[in-house]
Formats: C-alpha cells, structure tokens, sequence
C-alpha cells in the first residue's frame, strides 16, 4: 500500500495551478501587516531611501515572509491537520501536494534573498536570509521540544523593521534596534494570550506552550504582565533618540497603559483548559511601530491573530 504524505492524508489529486490555494501558503494577510512593519523602518529612517531601494526592499521582504510561510506550512502540515484553526489550510485539506508547496517555497527563497542582497544591500539581504532560516529551520521544529521557541521565533519575527531601517540607512542604529525590541517583546503576550486560548489543540499537536507545563497558566498570565510593560518602556524610548513627538508620546503611553491595564487583569483569573482570548492579546504594536512621528499614521488591530506563528 502506497504511503501517504502527511497533509495529503485522503487528499484528491491536485490538477492545475490551484492560484488561491497557492495564496494561502503565503499568509497574505501576514504577509501584508510585516511588510507594513518593514515600510516603517524605510520611513522612519533619517536617510530618504530613493524609489528603487523602497520598492525593492518591500517587494523582497514580501517574498522572503512568503518563502517562510510557506516552508512553516510544509514542515507543520502534520500538526496542522490537528488543529482546529489550521486543519481547512492547503496543505492539511489536500489541495496541494507537500512536494509542490515545498517547491513554490525554495523558488521565493531562491528569489528573495538575492534580490535584497543585490538590489537593495548587502546588510538587508543578511537579515532577511538569517530570518528565513531562524524562522522555519530553527523556530519551527523548536516548537514540538521547549516552550522557549516562542523567544527563538520572535527574533526572526521582530526582524523586517530593521530590514527596512538598514535598507535606508546600510547600518543598524540605536532606533533600527528599538524597532526590532519593540516588535520583539510584543511578539511574547501575544502568542500567550492565543496558547492560553487555544492549549488544548497546541497539545493535540504535539506543540509545547508554556500554559501546558505544571504551573504555566499562572506562569504565562505573568509573562504578559512582565513583557507588556517592557513594550511599553520600550515605545518610549523613541522620544529621546528623537523619532517621536509630544503626540506620538501621549498616543504610546496611553494606548500602552490600557495594554498593560488589560494584562493585569488578566493576570487574576483562575487558571482554565481554554477560554475567551484574554484581552492583552487585542491591541497590536502597531500603534506605536508604526510612524511615530504623526499621531495620524497610528494605528491598532483588535485581530488576535495578527502576525501569529504558526
């Protein structure tokens, strides 16, 4: 009897170029949101970075993020098919072959990297190829051995601001590297609200979460707390180095009091198998990464799935 490939598990077979099916290994909606961290980078450079660069720097962060997606998705199709919020994705529901996604995701590899590097810079063309490989060579397998690959994953994950800040720049300066911090801790409640939500299918999976260790509940409610007020600090820090006005510093301490406000409520409940996403979890970083310099470019997502590793 022929062996099937996880994720292609009772799958029909695949004729034709499935174009949506295609799209949806790329996470365009993901995708979307990190290249928007990336412009915020080229924009609040001090150097204006010229059409070329900008346009190029954007485009190839977009197809890196797609080449990582769609690699995350072929190596986790196993574990996807046994999660409830990622068992209708391409791979697990058998509309693509592993063996066609695995192609499409080394082809945006192989054109990528090169791009940044050539086109745009040597340093940004750096970052983006230790991201990829961080991402779905070294995070994602990390997953089903320590809950410390949620620190691992968000390092590639807090990476494409600073692309767009040496793009402009061809060096990593103090405010490149409070972008990369401030997305960085964000990336930690984050992710600990949506594992204190959805434990049981990370267990299912075989994926470790902190909520599931011995005392991790009580454990990851505190980590939201601890890494939501270092977010905090951390969005203030643009004031001094000069990227952020009086607006941008009244928008970030507000919005960042009622984040951590969240947090702490949060961190009185009773420890539960699953529940409602807790709150600290609905308001994205981007309303301080993104431009501080006017308070108009601000904005939030309530979306708790915004720029989730799967």
């Amino acid at each position: 009897m022929r062996r099937h490939e996880p994720g292609a598990i009772a799958a029909p077979p695949v004729s034709g170029l499935a174009l949506g099916a295609y799209l949806e290994l790329i996470k365009p909606r993901i995708t979307t949101l990190v290249v928007l961290t990336t412009a915020t980078g080229l924009w609040l450079a001090p150097e204006r970075p010229s059409f070329r660069t900008a346009f190029f720097t954007v485009l190839g962060t977009m197809l890196v993020v797609a080449a990582a997606n769609v690699l995350n998705m072929y190596l986790e199709r196993d574990t996807d098919a046994l999660m409830r919020r990622t068992m209708h994705r391409p791979l697990p529901a058998g509309r693509i072959h592993p063996a066609s996604a695995l192609r499409f995701g080394i082809l945006l590899a192989a054109v990528s990297v090169p791009l940044l590097t050539f086109l745009v810079g040597p340093l940004p063309g750096l970052l983006a190829a230790f991201a990829l490989v961080s991402y779905a060579f070294v995070y994602t397998p990390l997953k089903r051995r320590t809950t410390a690959s949620l620190l691992v994953g968000a390092i590639p994950g807090a990476i494409p601001p600073l692309i767009g800040w040496t793009a402009a720049t061809g060096r990593i300066d103090p405010p490149g590297l409070l972008l990369f911090a401030l997305l960085f801790l964000w990336q930690v409640p984050h992710f600990l609200a949506i594992a204190l939500f959805r434990r049981n299918e990370f267990a299912r999976a075989g994926l470790l979460v902190q909520p599931n260790e011995p005392g991790g509940d009580r454990q990851a409610r505190l980590n939201v707390v601890q890494y939501t007020a270092a977010l905090v600090a951390v969005s203030l820090m643009f004031i001094p180095f000069g990227v952020g006005d009086r607006i941008y510093f009244a928008v970030a301490a507000s919005s960042g009091a009622v984040f951590l406000a969240h947090g702490l409520k949060d961190c009185g409940r009773a420890p539960a198998s699953a529940g409602p996403v807790p709150s600290s979890s609905a308001r994205s970083p981007i309303w301080s990464c993104s431009c501080p310099r006017s308070s108009s470019s601000m904005r939030y997502t309530r979306d708790p799935y915004v720029c989730v590793r799967t």
